[in-house]
Formats: structure tokens, sequence, C-alpha cells
């Protein structure tokens, strides 16, 4: 009896030891749920970059499109002014003509105002083609901020990438500084899609 009493107070301590010992691993490994929080944040943040890169590559292509519209237009109006000047030129010519042939005529004013009347048509078109024009370049524009605001989050979705993984191979390896190197990555990400936002 004394021989099993003595054999279960060495299993006891056996399991306390094992037990004692399972506490002490917890608790030089207790940073790894943090590395695990912030594995999530950076996550977070990865989606938010994606996102948003996203959003800035269809509004990329929603300006290109609308550049190409404005350009479509301003080109289809220094069309009209073309067609009007030559218009203009006819009548000219006409009333160049009949000036020569009789000088007294009265058509010359008839002739004299429609040639007035083109050039402030084409005074009209001239205006509204350099309005499209604007609106077009203002798009252009709007599409190259745009798609460096893409390209830049798209770094930093990148580096939120490199950090994400950083954050797992730690979880495995047990390494303090591969943690830190995954926040370092976390953080410069993170000042990266800031940086786009501020410049909006």
């Amino acid at each position: 009896m004394d021989h099993q009493l003595e054999g279960l107070q060495e299993l006891v301590a056996s399991l306390k030891a094992d037990r004692q010992a399972q506490k002490d691993k917890e608790k030089r490994e207790a940073w790894t749920k943090y590395v695990s929080l912030s594995t999530i944040v950076v996550a977070v943040l990865a989606a938010v970059a994606t996102q948003r890169g996203a959003g800035a590559s269809s509004t990329t292509m929603k300006q290109l499109n609308e550049a190409t519209f404005n350009q479509a237009e301003a080109s289809d109006q220094w069309a009209y002014y073309q067609a009007k000047g030559i218009k203009q030129s006819l009548y000219e010519l006409e009333r160049e003509r009949l000036h020569a042939a009789n000088p007294g005529s009265t058509e010359l004013a008839a002739l004299t105002a429609r040639i007035e009347r083109y050039d402030d048509e084409k005074k009209k078109i001239t205006a509204e083609a350099k309005a499209l024009e604007q609106k077009r370049d203002a798009a252009r524009a709007a599409a190259t901020r745009a798609a460096e605001a893409g390209r830049e989050l798209g770094l930093a979705t990148s580096i939120f990438q490199i950090s994400i993984a950083l954050g797992g191979i730690t979880l495995i390896v047990k390494k303090r500084w591969l943690w830190y190197a995954s926040l370092a990555a976390g953080v410069l990400a993170s000042i990266q899609m800031l940086l786009v936002f501020l410049r909006g």
C-alpha cells in the first residue's frame, strides 16, 4: 500500500510539474497573442487599402471615359466650326464677285449680314469647343490623380501583405524580431495609405 501511495504521489507530482511547465511556456509565449491581434489589424487595413485602390481604378476609368466623351464633343464642335467657315468663305467669295460686277447691288448688304452671322456663330462654336476641351483636360487630370492614388494604394497593399506574412511566420518560429519587422512593415504601409488619403 505504501508503494501504491508512493506511486500516486509521484504521479501527482509529475502532473503538477507538467502543469507548471505548461503555465511557464504559456507565460513565455503570451506575447504571441499580440502578434495575432496585430496581424488582424494589419489585415483589416490591407482590406481598406485594397477597396480604396479598386475605387481609384474605377475613378480612373470613369474620368478617362469622360475625357474621351468631351474630346469627341469638342471635335464635333471644331468640325461644325470648319463647316461654318467654309460657308462663310463661299459667301465672302460671292460678295467679292458681286461687288466687282455690281458695286451698288442691294444683295451686298444681305451677303455681309450672312458673313457676320457666320462670324458670330463661329465665335460661339469656338467658346463651346474650348469649354469642352477644358472639361476634357480636367477629366484627364482627375484620371491621372486617381491612377497615381491607385498605384500608391497598391504599394501599401503589397507592404500590408508582407506584414501579414511576417506575422504568420512569427507565430510559427516564435521570433520576436520577426514580429517587430511585421509591425514596422504595417506602420510603413499605414503611412503610405494615410498619405494617399490626405492628398484626397
